[in-house]
């Protein structure tokens, strides 16, 4: 997909206060969107203008809200390199985070993406802007990064509506700054909608836009399973492994249904095809998806899960997920294969430990320590081969850095940082590593290793959280510490014992982050299985050598073994590159299953050579069609799952024109609309059947099915007194007013505090 945003920037650029303000700017422009299209360009460009004034809406909410927006001061401006007028007004903008008035102690954190108002005053009122000529400007951000020496403090690169006259002034505190303006006010973060704009402004006869032709125009066979291959597969899907591995998952017989015919599906190489799983509340949809992806992991078929919120997406990984690490036969390995990126922030990610091992930042951070040449798994494979290839040249190495120390000290020098190393790691060894493993317990061997990874991940992800700083820039700090301090030179020995077991340690942490972060396509459990078994050669080796009782010809035997297998590790050949973003590449080319919110599917268009063969959409009814095909335009798609209820709320428009013209309508809805073939999840297990009757006859015409479970005398408590608490209560809320996130998310704080009042006293209920 190409950048084709400038043109929609240029657009809203161009925009005066009063085109903002005005509704009726694109009124005669919005056309309603049909149901069906004549051609591929009809269909995309059916959707531009309701997309510009949704826009243009956005804009003008954010601009009459302005008094109670996030900003940040801004302490410097300057050209950017890149500055190339009349179109690359690109300026560098140095920005200090203030606390909001009404954000009770939060601050604005620029983002990339978002739009905002460059002011000479902090506005208070749309007004402020119209007092002085020049008083504001539009601007986008497009670069964004901390200050090395200050949290507070973001250098930013931004795209400016029109040149900025730049000079030089004097402030209250005695500072000297450049430009006229003061704040920077967050407006909205329009990424999404230039996502949009690029699908929509796609070549329509390109080589991407295959499946969307399909979904032009009424058939129904787009939606069923070929002839040819659907008989044969349903067969050997019901009769093989993984067949016999869905009916462990309990589905019922529509949600097993529903699985099987999707597989069947993705194996036809006839047509491409478009499946609708039609999921009403509590029919199980999330449980569906989840063992329809477990499926798809095992044949192998490479799969982007999206859905409409990071809410969505982290639910849908999260049921999947378990159901991997519950089937996974050896340690972590396997989980290199699955893959969630996304906003870290946003997605709060840094609370949810069950994801960040397969987060996409935490993992190329943690792979750039393993491929780093001087100080990888590569470097401490070569050492340890050394070492125990001649201890006696190393050791006469180790002394020549201790005389040279006699008379110089150098913090850059390796041998004094290795020994320092080697004391650091010496005083760490607990009674418990310095046990002897069983030889004969192949389940204790498991469990100890275990045990092993369970920490290492632990204390992985405990670093990333902290300053996002790993526990190797730690551990080198220690080290420098160390070297201050005046150190006995160690004996020949006492050398090759701590040397071993500090490279030991270092290995066991690469291994583990190799079994756990690097795809099964890259690595295979063979050689995952040879590192472990090499590392627990080396372990027995280790204290071997602190054992006075054992033998030389058993020492030589057990090194010679243990550089057998050393040797053989070196046919992993790790990738030369360590910078995160190659690193971030490497790991979408080769995983199999991908998850993130619609909307960042863009990332995966700038990926080179990655296609992709399956697409499954969740909550899609509350995904606008639009939005839907940023990734249905994914090189190599070939089938697609779209999982949803059209009876439910479908997506947000702010616009009253837009949302007139069916700007927020799904292509789930819209596929319904004409005949697609849908599948339905038919059995519930939420509510009371006197909760389900209504909605059942009301919109799912008396379908749905009543589980057993729900008829059970626990689904009849009741936990709130008084009349007005029936099946069913409707509450008028007066004196709430509408407001909206920075994620453009509605909100009624007054209706907040009524629904947690409520879900207070159902707590206090239950619990008696």
């Amino acid at each position: 997909m190409e950048n084709n945003s400038e043109g929609f920037l240029k657009l809203i650029f161009s925009w005066s206060l009063g085109d903002i303000l005005n509704n009726d700017l694109y009124k005669d422009k919005v056309r309603q969107i049909p149901t069906a299209f004549w051609s591929v360009s009809h269909y995309l460009k059916s959707f531009i203008f309701p997309l510009i004034e949704e826009t243009r809406t956005d804009l003008c909410s954010s601009m009459k809200m302005l008094s109670e927006a996030p900003a940040c001061e801004i302490t410097d401006i300057n050209l950017s390199e890149d500055y190339s007028p009349p179109h690359d007004l690109l300026y560098q903008i140095e920005m200090k985070t203030i606390v909001a008035s009404d954000k009770k102690g939060d601050v604005y954190e620029p983002e990339v993406g978002h739009l905002i108002a460059l002011t000479d005053k902090r506005p208070t009122c749309i007004d402020d802007l119209n007092k002085h000529g020049n008083s504001y400007l539009i601007a986008l951000i497009r670069k964004v990064r901390k200050k090395n020496d200050d949290e507070n403090v973001f250098e930013v690169q931004i795209l400016a509506s029109q040149p900025i006259k730049l000079e030089m002034y004097w402030q209250e505190d005695d500072k000297y700054i450049y430009g006229i303006y003061g704040f920077a006010v967050y407006l909205f973060s329009l990424t999404t909608n230039m996502r949009i704009w690029n699908a929509l402004n796609s070549d329509p006869d390109g080589p991407v836009i295959h499946v969307s032709k399909q979904l032009l125009q009424p058939d129904s066979a787009v939606g069923e399973n070929c002839a040819q291959c659907y008989s044969f597969q349903r067969y050997t899907d019901d009769g093989s492994m993984i067949g016999a591995a869905i009916r462990l998952f309990d589905l019922n017989k529509a949600q097993e249904e529903g699985v099987l015919s999707c597989l069947a599906a993705r194996e036809c190489s006839h047509k491409n095809t478009v499946k609708l799983i039609w999921g009403p509340p509590g029919t199980g949809k999330t449980k569906t998806v989840a063992s329809l992806l477990f499926a798809l992991l095992k044949k192998k078929c490479r799969t982007l899960t999206c859905a409409p919120t990071n809410v969505a997406v982290l639910e849908v990984t999260s049921r999947f997920l378990r159901l991997v690490t519950e089937s996974i036969d050896y340690h972590t390995y396997g989980l290199g294969d699955i893959l969630l990126f996304g906003n870290r922030k946003r997605m709060s990610i840094d609370d949810r430990d069950d994801l960040l091992d397969i987060f996409l930042d935490y993992r190329a951070n943690i792979l750039a320590k393993c491929f780093a040449p001087l100080s990888g798994w590569k470097h401490h494979l070569e050492q340890v081969i050394l070492l125990l290839e001649n201890p006696e040249e190393q050791y006469r190495e180790y002394l020549k850095c201790e005389e040279k120390r006699d008379y110089e000290i150098d913090d850059d020098d390796d041998c004094l940082k290795e020994e320092n190393e080697l004391h650091a790691i010496a005083s760490q060894q607990t009674k418990q590593e310095k046990k002897h493993m069983s030889k004969d317990s192949k389940i204790c061997k498991q469990n100890e290793w275990m045990k092993i990874i369970n920490k290492t991940l632990r204390e992985n992800r405990l670093c990333f959280k902290e300053a996002n700083k790993s526990k190797y820039d730690k551990q080198e700090k220690k080290d420098f510490l160390f070297r201050e301090n005046k150190i006995q030179i160690l004996t020949f020995h006492e050398f090759v014992n701590k040397k071993l077991n500090y490279i030991w340690r270092w290995m066991r942490t690469f291994a583990v982050d190799m079994c756990t972060h690097l795809p099964t396509s890259f690595i295979s459990l063979r050689q995952v299985k040879c590192l472990f078994e090499c590392l627990d050669l080396l372990k027995v080796l280790a204290e071997m050598l602190s054992n006075n009782s054992i033998t030389d010809q058993q020492l030589y035997k057990a090194r010679k073994e243990c550089l057998t297998k050393l040797k053989s590790l070196q046919k992993i050949i790790l990738p030369d590159f360590f910078d995160e973003y190659t690193i971030k590449n490497f790991c979408i080319k080769r995983s199999r299953m991908i998850f993130c919110t619609a909307s960042s599917s863009a990332r995966l268009h700038a990926v080179e050579h990655y296609r992709l063969e399956m697409l499954v959409i969740d909550e899609a009814a509350q995904l606008k069609e639009c939005e839907s095909n940023i990734p249905l335009q994914l090189p190599g798609l070939r089938h697609v799952v779209l999982i949803g209820d059209e009876k439910q709320l479908p997506a947000l428009v702010k616009s009253e024109i837009s949302g007139k013209a069916g700007f927020g309508r799904s292509l789930f809805e819209r596929l319904v609309l004409l005949g697609h073939e849908k599948h339905l999840l038919n059995v519930q297990y939420r509510m009371h059947p006197s909760i389900s009757l209504f909605p059942n006859m009301e919109f799912y015409d008396k379908q749905i099915l009543d589980s057993p479970s729900v008829k059970e005398r626990s689904h009849e408590k009741h936990f709130l007194h008084g009349d007005m608490f029936k099946f069913y209560s409707f509450i008028n809320v007066a004196y709430g007013q509408d407001e909206f996130d920075e994620g453009n998310s509605r909100k009624n704080m007054v209706e907040v505090a009524v629904v947690s009042e409520i879900v207070l006293n159902l707590y206090k209920g239950f619990h008696g």
